[in-house]
Parts: structure tokens; sequence; C-alpha cells
């Protein structure tokens, strides 16, 4: 498969005209408004991750070579070299990734994924398209809740579908990838009304839409783990808009539109081939949304640090992650080895 895009067959809208000021800030120094980075500093590998610690900490233990090191408004920024052995696998070829924060939720991953789309598709000189450019591989690395009572502490959880129960990608126009999406989204819509009380003040406005994580992603990320020994486990995803009521949890004097919501959905059968609606977290579903209606190949592994059904967390996560981090490196190492095509600068 080609590994670069034509910029009209990816996006027939884009303009002739060049983009203006307002609609895509550049500052003096030619860098993206939010990242501050320049088109040149990112590579078309990227890992994904919300905690700009964790940005920071994958940076300097598994990139070597660095070549960008920023953070501008608690986005970390990280571009390097990555080599990742697996388990029974020989060395890989180095891998030039980058590694960014998105920041908690989809309004702010939003943002970052624009600018990363538009850092690797818009020449900032003339504020146009490029004529091509590379196919971008991003693979969300995250944490999230466990909604199935099967499922341990510390799993790490790769997405086949996510369930967006956020607003933010119903800003976006993109077709169902599969019929399967559609599906889900019509019964998932349901689900929700049902959960909710007819009395409520925004009884059926909430409605579910569903994406699909590109298939090559979740083969590699299902390799990798079993190459380097790492028991992960294949589900549905769901992003919810909040911590805290969308995801089920009831603290505050503030009644939830949706009690038990985590239950409900862990109960629904989505029937995709005996997986379950697996974990609870904040971005997958727009960022596979939105880069998969561009032609870009995303994915996510989100470890599991608490379980739902058993009231259980982890307070020791991080070497989990750990080996997240690394299934997701070297998925993105065998997508480079198997797809030589894909211009890596």
């Amino acid at each position: 498969m080609n590994g670069r895009l034509n910029a009209d067959s990816v996006n027939a809208r884009c303009p002739a005209a060049p983009y203006t000021a307002a609609d895509l800030p550049i500052d003096e120094d030619g860098r993206s408004y939010h990242l501050q980075i320049k088109p040149g500093q990112m590579a078309p590998n990227i890992l994904l991750v919300g905690d700009p610690g964790r940005a920071e900490f994958i940076g300097s233990t598994v990139l070597r070579d660095i070549e960008v090191e920023h953070e501008h408004r608690g986005i970390v920024t990280v571009t390097g070299t990555s080599e990742i052995t697996g388990g029974r696998a020989t060395i890989l070829s180095p891998v030039k990734t980058t590694v960014t924060t998105s920041g908690i939720g989809t309004p702010s991953l939003e943002i970052v994924v624009n600018e990363l789309v538009a850092l690797n598709e818009i020449n900032f000189e003339t504020r146009t398209h490029k004529p091509d450019f590379p196919r971008l591989h991003i693979i969300r690395v995250g944490t999230s809740g466990g909604l199935q009572r099967s499922t341990k502490i510390g799993t790490p959880i790769i997405t086949s579908y996510a369930i967006g129960m956020d607003n933010t990608g119903l800003f976006y126009e993109a077709p169902y990838p599969d019929e399967t999406c559609e599906r889900l989204e019509q019964e998932l819509g349901h689900v929700v009304s049902r959960s909710m009380s007819i009395e409520s003040r925004f009884h059926g406005r909430i409605h579910p839409y569903v994406s699909r994580a590109e298939p090559t992603i979740v083969d590699a990320l299902l390799e990798a783990s079993a190459s380097l020994g790492v028991l992960a486990k294949l589900g549905l995803t769901v992003s919810t808009s909040g911590f805290y009521a969308p995801q089920g949890r009831d603290i505050a004097r503030v009644k939830p539109v949706m009690p038990e919501i985590d239950r409900i959905l862990s109960e629904y059968d989505p029937m995709v081939g005996g997986q379950r609606i697996e974990n609870m977290e904040m971005e997958t579903s727009f960022l596979i949304h939105f880069l998969g209606a561009l032609g870009y190949w995303a994915g996510a592994i989100c470890t599991t640090i608490n379980n739902r059904r058993e009231n259980t967390f982890d307070h020791h996560y991080q070497e989990a992650v750990k080996n997240s981090t690394k299934v997701a490196l070297l998925a993105l190492a065998t997508i480079r080895r198997r797809d030589p095509d894909v211009r890596i600068s």
C-alpha cells in the first residue's frame, strides 16, 4: 500500500486560497499556535499521551537522538528516534517518532490533532495544502477505567471501536467507516436514552457516535503485545466528556443525568466477535473518528487503572503504562517495516 496520500484524494475540500491568519494561527517563528513547533519538527509516527510528564518520561527513556523537546501551554512535544525489540523478534529499524501531549478530554485533543494534521499537510509559508504528504500513524497511550469484572486492573485495552459520548466529533462530518459503526450508533442511542429519566431536561439529547480504529494499527498492537509478553485485551472503548458524572461517578450534590451508565454499558453486548465494552476514558473517540476520515491510521492502547465493577484502583499503574508504551512503539516500528513507502524525514 502506498505510504503517501495525495491531497486531492484525501480532502477535496482543500481551498485554493491560502488559509487566513485567524483560521490558521502561525506565530512569528513559523510555529503552530498551541504546539509551538514547525512542520519539519514532527515525525509521521506519533504517540499521544494525556500527561505531560508521561511525554517527558518517554522522551527521556525511550527515544534517542532527540531533535525537538518543547513545552507550551502544558503541551510537551518530543521528537527523536526509537528502537524497540520484541521478545521473539529481532531489533527493528530505528523509527523517527514524535511524542506529544493531548491534554485531558476531546476538546483539548481536537486542538492538538488538528495542529498535527496542519503541520503535516499545510505549507506554513504559503498557508496552502501541499501536493502530497506522508500518512500519519498515531497511537494514543493512556489510562482508563475497566468496565468488565473479569478484566484485571493493569490490563492494556486495545481499542477496536470507540463510542463517543462527548460531542466534539459531532462537529466533523465523517462518514461511517463500516456497517458495524452505523449499527452500534443506533443501538447505543437507544441504550443511552433508556438510561435517562423521561423527565430529565436532557432526555434524548445525548447521542453517541461510533468510530473504528484502523485495523492495521489494531493488528500491529496485538502482535506487539504478544511479542513483548504483555497480556492485552481487545475491546470497545467509551470516551466521555468528563471523569465523574459522564462516567457514572456520583459524588456531587447535583444528580447525574445517566446514573450507572458505566454498569449499563458494561452489560450491553455489541455483538462484535465476542468483544465487550471494556473501558472508559476521555480521548479515543475523536482521535480515530477525525483521523480515520482523513485517511490516516489511528488507534489506542489504554491501561486499566481501576475496575468499576470491583471498585478497585491501582495506585502503582506506571509500570503497566510503560508496558503499553513499549507495545505502541513496537507496533509503529512494525508498521514502518512492513510499509517501506512511508516517508520518514
